[in-house]
């Protein structure tokens, strides 16, 4: 069973091909995508949960490394471009889903839950048992709130960020975070590991 990992975009890539797949070359810009291949997928799957949809996102995210990478001005990082590029296709995917009713149906079984402190205010559990616990209880939260967490508590992206990759509020991505926190402390309490909880 899986547990839950550090975020994996600690990619290291040399100037001169960065340079080179800016100017369109199709090898540099094929050296790109096998470095990053692997983390963009997990971030993706971590996202998603769905092999299928993180594929997608894969393909989307170097669709637009391509289409985009000429405007990349060397800021920040590449991977940390790179990231964001896969959290915002990765959100996007989520989204269009809730356009199809799927998520909105999930997001009001939350309606009920209030904000507070939660996983990402306390140090992460230390042994593996608790671990794979963690990844179960996320398993049963929606996937656009899971994603927030992710994105916030692991990743480290702000509010603001993270509405900027959704195409939604601050007040969205805050709202989202309090409420699942508070879906994972009913999860992760005494006496309710054993069963699930809807």
């Amino acid at each position: 069973m899986s547990v839950v990992t550090p975020p994996s975009f600690v990619v290291a890539v040399d100037e001169l091909t960065v340079a080179r797949a800016r100017a369109g070359d199709e090898a540099a810009l094929e050296a790109l995508f096998r470095r990053f291949e692997t983390p963009v997928y997990s971030l993706a799957r971590r996202l998603t949960r769905s092999p299928h949809d993180a594929e997608d996102v894969l393909q989307e995210t170097f669709l637009e490394v391509v289409r985009s990478i000429r405007r990349f001005r060397g800021d920040g990082s590449l991977a940390g471009w790179i990231r964001k590029v896969a959290a915002s296709k990765a959100l996007m995917k989520l989204r269009q889903q809730g356009a199809r009713g799927r998520e909105e149906e999930l997001f009001d079984d939350l309606a009920g839950h209030t904000s507070g402190d939660g996983p990402g205010g306390s140090p992460a559990p230390g042994t593996a048992a608790e671990r794979v616990d963690l990844e179960t209880a996320l398993a049963q939260i929606p996937a656009t709130a899971r994603a927030v967490i992710w994105l916030h508590d692991v990743e480290g992206y702000s509010h603001d960020e993270i509405a900027a990759m959704a195409g939604r509020t601050a007040s969205f991505s805050k709202s989202q975070l309090a409420r699942a926190h508070a879906r994972l402390r009913e999860l992760l309490a005494p006496g309710v590991r054993e069963g699930t909880c809807t």
